[in-house]
């Protein structure tokens, strides 16, 4: 449990992760759509993004409004979302996205604020970087995320978790959904908060990744989480993990 620190988890060179698998095929190319105010941000993504031969950008949006549309006409596999946007703004944008299970969403911006922050984490944002952030950890981020899991920007790892334990106070209700884990889901949850990946767990455990899958949806079930990030909000709140 060593990579466990506050809401999220894994630490790389220079992000913070709660991941499930942490690669993609490599037969699998990634479709990205960029939905972002200014050209010259939009333009500069995506060449890096075209630096990587397994990742493709299918659309670029100019706002919110044209984002969903982008989403619904390309079907990306992911989607990096600025904040601050006329029309409809990002976190707007991801909440409309993500009500319709549409694809994760990975907030780029260059606002660092507890409302920007909190904002796009209860809009279901999968992730958030700062645009001065290095062009490997945006790859990366990218990666982690078409793949179920969650990227956390460091620098704002400690205040994300100080604004959960304000404005997320766990309910009765939620208290006994956590109690309500079988030995083993409150295990796999342990080890999903640490960031380990389905294969990981399934490794640590000696199960199959079927297996460890079958867990995981029992876990999201009974606690009414859709997702890891919010499987890991519920276990941090309700005591079963801290940080460290």
């Amino acid at each position: 449990m060593a990579r466990c620190c506050g809401f999220a988890s894994q630490f790389s060179e220079g992000a913070t992760v709660i991941g499930d698998e942490t690669a993609t095929s490599s037969e699998t190319e990634l479709r990205i759509v960029i939905v972002d105010d200014q050209p010259l941000v939009r333009s500069g993504i995506a060449f890096i993004i075209s630096t990587e031969p397994m990742m493709n950008v299918v659309s670029e949006a100019a706002n919110g409004e044209l984002g969903l549309i982008a989403v619904r006409d390309f079907q990306p596999d992911i989607v990096l979302m600025d904040i601050r946007m006329p029309q409809m703004d990002g976190i707007s944008a991801t909440h409309r996205i993500r009500e319709n299970d549409g694809p994760p969403v990975l907030v780029l911006t260059t606002f660092d604020d507890d409302e920007v922050l909190w904002g796009a984490l209860q809009a279901g944002a999968s992730g958030f970087l700062l645009k001065d952030t290095p062009a490997d950890d945006l790859l990366s981020a990218i990666r982690i995320i078409a793949n179920g899991g969650s990227w956390l920007d460091p620098r704002v790892t400690p205040r994300v978790l100080e604004v959960v334990r304000q404005n997320r106070r766990l309910t009765n209700g939620q208290i006994n959904e956590l109690e309500s884990l079988s030995e083993r889901e409150r295990e796999v949850l342990e080890l999903i908060a640490t960031g380990a990946s389905n294969p990981e767990i399934a490794e640590m455990l000696f199960v199959s990744e079927r297996t460890v899958k079958g867990h995981v949806s029992n876990i999201f079930a009974k606690l009414g989480a859709r997702d890891r990030a919010a499987a890991i909000i519920i276990a941090y709140e309700g005591g079963l993990v801290t940080p460290n």
